[in-house]
């Protein structure tokens, strides 16, 4: 059963989660009026992003609640791997949106318009307290969570980002500098492109049924070699389950004196995955020597020593 790390129980966390999306809801609302008004790339790029944090949270929000509910028919596994979904839409959206903002920057950038300087600042302010309060309600729940750090990490991101529109803001000011603040939105945009590229590869991987990354596929196969009464195995296959539950799919060919121990075996095997590897679902196929089913193309695999 999904759950929530470090203490912090599911309905604390969806509390969090709840207070942090009215946050950015009303912060959107208030930087795409600032920016409008001030003529300021810079703040809207900041409310786009901030908006993606909202809608963000709210898929979240959701996936959290379902993948709480018990295995059915329908999903025998269970609903944990919706947060894998939803981060994989999170990380989605952040490309999409920093596509549209180095374009706009682009523009922007060979004919800069005048800004108004101080709502910048002010709104960047409000921007930088309102992401760091989110990203700090978020923080103890995203270290077991790849769903609540595609969160954080987003947040934080985001605190950044206001810090650099209120410079921007400042320069404006001070100098009136009026490329700075398409500049800024290039640089905020970059940000976020190279953010999500390399976040996006975990949710993707584990969709794709990918071995975890924690996991040596090799170590796994040597364990269960090791079990007395085991010839070796094929047909392996090692995926991620769920974010937190691992996952093994393998066919076991048996020494001829360890079939009258079968079942001691098979439970020796499950009980090393579980201990070793934290591998706490698995199918294990049973052959005999001389009716072994022959290897089927798969990944190539440690020849036994």
């Amino acid at each position: 059963m999904p759950h929530d790390h470090h203490g912090l129980d599911p309905k604390s966390g969806d509390r969090r989660v709840a207070a942090a999306i009215w946050a950015n809801a009303l912060l959107t609302v208030a930087q795409v009026a600032g920016g409008l008004f001030a003529g300021s790339l810079v703040l809207i790029a900041d409310a786009l992003h901030n908006f993606s944090d909202m809608a963000s949270l709210v898929i979240a929000f959701a996936a959290r609640r379902i993948s709480r509910r018990p295995a059915d028919a329908r999903m025998t596994f269970g609903y944990g791997r919706i947060e894998i979904v939803a981060a994989l839409v999170n990380y989605t959206t952040l490309l999409l949106m920093s596509f549209y903002l180095i374009s706009e920057g682009l523009m922007r950038l060979v004919d800069p318009p005048g800004v108004d300087g101080w709502i910048v600042v002010i709104l960047g302010c409000v921007a930088l307290v309102v992401d760091t309060l989110t990203a700090a309600l978020t923080w103890s729940m995203q270290k077991g969570s790849v769903n609540i750090r595609a969160l954080f990490l987003h947040n934080l991101s985001d605190a950044l980002a206001s810090v650099a529109v209120v410079a921007g803001g400042i320069l404006i000011l001070l100098y009136d500098i009026r490329w700075i603040d398409p500049a800024l939105t290039l640089l905020i945009a970059g940000y976020i492109l190279w953010f999500a590229l390399r976040e996006i590869g975990t949710p993707i991987r584990t969709l794709m049924l990918g071995s975890p990354p924690d996991l040596d596929i090799g170590a796994v196969i040597e364990e269960v070699r090791r079990v007395p009464g085991v010839r070796d195995l094929h047909h392996v296959h090692l995926w991620q389950l769920q974010e937190h539950e691992a996952a093994l799919d393998c066919h076991i060919v048996l020494e001829e004196e360890g079939w009258p121990r079968l079942e001691a075996i098979k439970a020796e095997i499950k009980a090393r995955l579980n201990a070793r590897f934290g591998i706490g679902h698995s199918t294990l196929e049973i052959e005999h020597p001389q009716a072994a089913h022959p290897p089927e193309q798969e990944a190539t695999l440690p020849e036994r020593a």
